[in-house]
């Protein structure tokens, strides 16, 4: 059977049929939107890099046990193509899949997937509770706190960084930019 090409709309209604969190929502909607920009960044097709981010934890609020191997067998059901489903499971490289991201695209979705939650968590601490006025040192200066943000793997996003061939602050401004693009929909626009 021929793979479809989804549209980001055909993308949130798969998204929403397996996830009601709104906390998840706001995550896919904030890797989308990091995704989109460092599309743009790269020359890149910004419509497939912007559905891989918003897809990429499909499964993880019905399946968190089998989280990409539900996604893999969900994208394929709907006749996802191949390229889709290779970028949303090496997210989950040497965590979940063995997948190790091979394309610029891979590894840029590999490197922002935890670091969102790194920049979305810091931004909350803020006085104004908004990315919009954040830099790069706001969250270095979280770094070495393992308390904070305990869930985020650090060395994920290090490894995703190294494989870009970015220093780790351009990282992190990169992914506060593209996430200053969708400040509203993701709750962190705050109080300027």
């Amino acid at each position: 059977m021929n793979s479809i090409i989804p549209t980001r709309g055909q993308a949130i209604d798969l998204f929403r049929k397996y996830n009601k969190s709104e906390s998840l929502y706001r995550h896919a909607l904030a890797v989308e939107g990091v995704m989109r920009y460092m599309a743009r960044k790269n020359g890149e097709d910004e419509e497939k890099w912007g559905i891989i981010g918003l897809i990429h934890d499909l499964d993880y609020e019905m399946y968190p046990d089998q989280h990409c191997t539900m996604t893999e067998k969900i994208l394929r059901e709907n006749n996802w193509p191949e390229e889709y489903v290779r970028a949303v499971l090496s997210h989950g490289w040497g965590l979940v899949t063995d997948v190790r991201p091979e394309t610029l695209l891979e590894k840029t979705i590999f490197a922002v997937d935890e670091l969102t939650g790194l920049v979305a968590t810091s931004a909350l601490v803020r006085p104004t509770k908004s990315v919009l006025d954040m830099e790069a040192r706001s969250v270095r200066k979280k770094w070495n706190d393992k308390r904070f943000a305990a869930g985020v793997d650090r060395s994920v996003i290090e490894k995703g960084a190294d494989m870009l061939g970015v220093p780790l602050d351009e990282l992190i401004t990169d992914c506060i930019m593209g996430m200053r693009e969708v400040a509203e929909e993701i709750g962190l626009k705050g109080t300027l």
